[in-house]
């Protein structure tokens, strides 16, 4: 089989599975999981047909996969993927760009540099800000916290790229009690340290407690959420960031899925101020549903992004235009740019919002129809995030077993202040308010069978 016809195979293979989710299972059935042996064996001694690999890869490997793709997915804040970016992913991978340097690469530096303006321009946030694509908001979280670090260490005399931290004038973090553990990891990855940070208490939305704020300085890093994986919320930033800039501290804003809220007139205000910000980590694999993987770092101070991820070496050639590599932890990476210029491109500033409310408003319908059923819905439904309980801890577990287990839809769990709780995360451009509708009834089923058996 030619190339030509081994790809014409995979786009009909994707197409035929993009096709069938509607009517399978959202979780893989047990003997799909079970089959995935076959792929368990020494490697091959020779060659093999290509037609043949791609042939086992979609018989044995795609009944095995979460239909995270389709409408009825509902766990982890992910998002599937919009026609316009899937398709641009699959042209971006046939070109094969490494996307670290202008002269390796100038369509796909062309794109990602206006892919980034877009983005800016969709989140209001200030058109000056630098920013470089990365996998997701774990990375982008490291990346923005390592141009703070650069910052204050800088204030401080320090050239911590050069010197380390060994001797380093000591950083304060202030995180919120409810901080994500991607923040966290980064912190640890860059030295700061998970123990060493102060934690503010939150309230029973899992916002920061403004009043309980301690004492900043030009040392100190505040990290603010906007989009609390739990309840959707955001941090009090509207009152946290003038405060922090007068203190001269430096202010980052995880914004993995809740950032997208500026994009949505009707969403705008839960994030009012953030664009005062100094830094903020975003994902584009969640909620503008472009494929797995892509976050986006972005830094108010270009310099300050530069000083911590730029490199240099004789072979490197640059030149005078935007160069990626100078804003990201990787040389080396993948087009991401492309599928974000592509969904916006297909999307437009309208198609974004529209996207984003639609989510938000499924999800309360979820909030609605569950409590109508007599379940307890544990927070305020702000944004795309539903808490709920169906009674005691381990009845709420059973629930959410049956739930995955009948295979409607997918929804994870969670412990909210002690309880435990099903977590409904809407964040799809392919769910319809019918997938919506069809998966209520499945929960709200699967929920009376199980208090029947107690």
């Amino acid at each position: 089989m030619n190339t030509r016809s081994l790809l014409g195979d995979a786009a009909n293979r994707a197409a035929t599975y993009l096709e069938g989710l509607p009517s399978r299972s959202v979780a893989p059935g047990a003997d799909a999981v079970a089959a995935l042996v076959h792929f368990d064996r020494p490697l091959p001694e020779h060659p093999r047909d290509p037609s043949l690999v791609l042939s086992e890869l979609d018989e044995y490997g795609s009944p095995g996969t979460g239909a995270s793709a389709g409408g009825r997915y509902f766990g982890f804040v992910i998002g599937a993927t919009l026609p316009a970016a899937l398709a641009a992913n699959m042209l971006a991978t046939s070109w094969d760009q490494n996307a670290g340097l202008v002269v390796i690469s100038p369509t796909t530096a062309k794109l990602e540099s206006i892919a980034l303006r877009w983005l800016l321009d969709a989140l209001h946030l200030p058109p000056a800000c630098a920013a470089g694509f990365v996998t997701g908001a774990t990375m982008a979280n490291f990346t923005c916290l390592a141009a703070a670090r650069h910052t204050l260490l800088q204030r401080a005399g320090w050239d911590v790229e050069a010197q380390g931290l060994f001797g380093a004038p000591p950083l304060n973090v202030i995180v919120g009690d409810e901080v994500h553990v991607t923040v966290l990891k980064a912190l640890a990855m860059l030295g700061l340290g998970r123990a060493r940070v102060t934690r503010v208490p939150a309230d029973a939305q899992g916002r920061m407690r403004a009043e309980l704020l301690p004492p900043l300085d030009d040392r100190t890093i505040l990290c603010l959420q906007a989009g609390n994986v739990n309840t959707g919320d955001v941090d009090p930033i509207a009152e946290l960031i003038p405060r922090a800039r007068a203190a001269g501290a430096w202010v980052h804003v995880d914004g993995a899925f809740g950032l997208w809220a500026a994009a949505a007139p009707k969403r705008a205000a839960l994030v009012a101020g953030v664009e005062n910000a100094d830094s903020w980590a975003l994902d584009a694999h969640k909620w503008l549903n472009v494929p797995y993987d892509s976050g986006v770092a972005i830094c108010r101070d270009r310099d300050a992004l530069r000083g911590a991820t730029a490199v240099t070496a004789a072979y490197l050639v640059q030149g005078a235009e935007r160069e990626p590599c100078e804003y990201t932890p990787e040389l080396s990476r993948r087009a991401r740019g492309v599928d974000v210029w592509a969904a916006l491109s297909s999307l437009g500033r309208s198609g974004v919002a529209e996207m984003i409310e639609r989510n938000c408003r499924q999800a309360t319908r979820f909030a609605t129809g569950l409590r109508e059923a007599g379940y307890e819905i544990l927070s305020d439904v702000v944004l795309n995030q539903v808490l709920v309980s169906f009674g005691d801890d381990e009845t709420t577990r059973r629930v959410i077993a049956g739930i995955q287990s009948d295979g409607t839809c997918w929804c994870g769990g969670t412990v909210w202040h002690g309880r435990t709780a099903m977590r409904i995360s809407v964040s799809s451009w392919a769910t319809t308010d019918d997938d919506v509708e069809l998966s209520l009834a499945a929960m709200i089923r699967v929920a009376s069978e199980v208090h029947a058996v107690r």
